[in-house]
């Protein structure tokens, strides 16, 4: 398989761009350019875009719009619900987009250390601008090790507790449809960046990641290409989210943690 997302010296390039949204997506797009200037001012030191639609893969009424709003300041309470309501007036205005997310940061925790190989690789590598200054001109080059894959997730073990009781307060099926697809992309893009380091390179697609993960686990290939179609077509049922949180989850934690380690803890 050919090996994407890296250049010539081995250094992720960064995914997406204004140019791949699809002509579909420009009026959303537009949209959130505006109501995010709108909201937040100058508290906004940039904005950008991340997931499918800056990459040109989103599918019309079944991709969500995902957006990263970085603020010059901690975020505050008031700050967070202008991102709550940002998000749920794209969502009821453009039947396009199923779905809207609205990451709140700032531009502090951006740049920090701590952050370096995470949020700021996130920012650097996956997130399109959309709105101001690009912080990745601040953000160094990025290469797929092992570093790399314990800080971005190394955290999964940490997470399943809180998953297992979600499920369980869980009983309708928009409840479970919407915990499948959250719990199948985590678990598709943790397994993905298990091998990272092996395969050399850099996919954000689900299908393509669980295509990489089974070269080298074959005995678990089938359970991650199930989760890869639960991500893009979610599911409600609960038996296939208890097999998450109390197989394919466990297992997958702990191989992460036996070859990469666990995410350095976070103070804040």
């Amino acid at each position: 398989m050919e090996h994407r997302g890296m250049d010539a010296y081995g250094y992720f390039e960064r995914e997406g761009s204004l140019g791949r949204v699809q002509s579909e997506f420009r009026g959303v797009v537009a949209a959130a350019r505006g109501r995010i200037s709108e909201a937040y001012g100058r508290r906004l030191h940039s904005a950008y875009l991340y997931g499918s639609v800056p990459r040109g893969a989103a599918r019309p009424g079944r991709s969500d719009l995902d957006l990263l709003l970085v603020l010059h300041h901690v975020p505050s309470d008031e700050d967070r619900d202008g991102a709550e309501v940002l998000a749920r007036g794209l969502d009821e205005d453009f039947p396009e987009v199923d779905g809207v997310a609205a990451l709140l940061r700032d531009k502090g925790a951006v740049l920090s250390e701590a952050e370096r190989f995470d949020l700021g690789w996130f920012l650097a590598c996956l997130c399109t601008p959309l709105l101001g200054a690009d912080l990745a001109e601040h953000l160094p080059r990025y290469r797929p090790d092992s570093l790399l894959a314990r800080e971005t997730n190394g955290d999964l073990a940490d997470v399943l507790p809180g998953w297992r009781k979600r499920v369980r307060e869980a009983s309708t099926p928009q409840e479970y449809r919407k915990l499948s697809r959250l719990f199948s992309r985590r678990l598709v893009r943790t397994a993905f960046t298990l091998v990272m380091p092996r395969w050399g390179g850099w996919t954000s697609d689900l299908g393509e990641s669980a295509e990489i993960f089974g070269m080298y686990y074959p005995e678990r290939a089938a359970q991650l290409q199930a989760a890869a179609g639960v991500a893009l077509d979610p599911v409600a049922d609960p038996e296939v989210l208890r097999g998450y949180v109390e197989d394919l989850g466990p297992w997958l934690a702990d191989e992460y943690t036996a070859r990469h380690g666990t995410k350095t803890p976070r103070t804040a």
